[in-house]
């Protein structure tokens, strides 16, 4: 459609969920993202982030997927993955729990940073079931079209691989749960790490190493789950965004 932004998706994500973008709703999703940016919006993460999960991660090597719900709706958050932060914002309260279940059960050091890029390179999918999200209004864009393409991914991946582990943390994500056979995959479910349920079970639930023990009696290596410092982070970083931007 003429005045559309050309949308990059990584080659072995686009030849399986590629055509999902070409759909009627996709395109009014497209549509509604154009006219909010028109009205003066504020809507993250920026328009070369939004399938930056998929660019970090390839089809064949995910090993791991963590589910968030939309994106971080305060400036400079949101950079695509679920979770993550980019080094020297703040990291949030969700994350920060993260961290503490990480250091209590294979006592890493909490790193000097929030930027989880390393773990999408080392096959640990991060994605929100919502891509994209408004400043200062969380769910903003719920329910306007991310919701099926998230949903055919995830389906998509359940269905074409197996063996691997989903992190369903609070009731939003463990919905998408209905999509993926536990029979060939391990599902990990438990409350949310943010700080209105992370006590309820998100702490001491040992996702973490459940995740590795799994891989690792399937023949596969577990995941590295320490994060480098900042510096090497964020070079890191420089060089993803080149990928994504060309």
């Amino acid at each position: 459609m003429a005045g559309e932004p050309v949308i990059r998706l990584e080659p072995s994500w686009k030849a399986r969920i590629g055509d999902w973008l070409l759909r009627p709703e996709m395109r009014e999703l497209s549509a509604f993202l154009r006219q909010r940016k028109a009205a003066g919006a504020q809507v993250y993460p920026p328009g070369p982030r939004l399938f930056a999960a998929f660019d970090a991660t390839p089809f064949d090597q995910v090993k791991v997927v963590i589910l968030g719900q939309d994106p971080y709706h305060g400036p400079g958050q949101a950079h695509g993955l679920c979770f993550s932060v980019l080094p020297g914002v703040p990291v949030p309260p969700s994350l920060e729990n993260i961290f503490k279940e990480i250091g209590t059960e294979l006592g890493l050091p909490r790193p000097d940073h929030g930027c989880l890029l390393p773990w999408a390179r080392r096959g640990v999918l991060l994605l929100n079931a919502v891509l994209s999200v408004e400043q200062g209004k969380a769910g903003a864009h719920q329910g306007k079209g991310w919701e099926g393409f998230t949903d055919h991914a995830i389906e998509t991946l359940a269905r074409e691989r197996e063996g691997l582990v989903f992190m369903l943390w609070g009731s939003y994500a463990q919905a998408k749960g209905r999509i993926i056979d536990s029979r060939r995959h391990r599902v990990l479910k438990a409350p949310h790490p943010s700080p209105l349920s992370a006590y309820r079970g998100f702490f001491g639930c040992g996702h973490f190493t459940a995740a590795n023990e799994y891989l690792a009696r399937r023949g596969q290596a577990p995941v590295d789950w320490s994060l480098p410092p900042r510096a090497e982070v964020e070079a890191m970083l420089a060089e993803h965004a080149v990928q994504i931007e060309r």
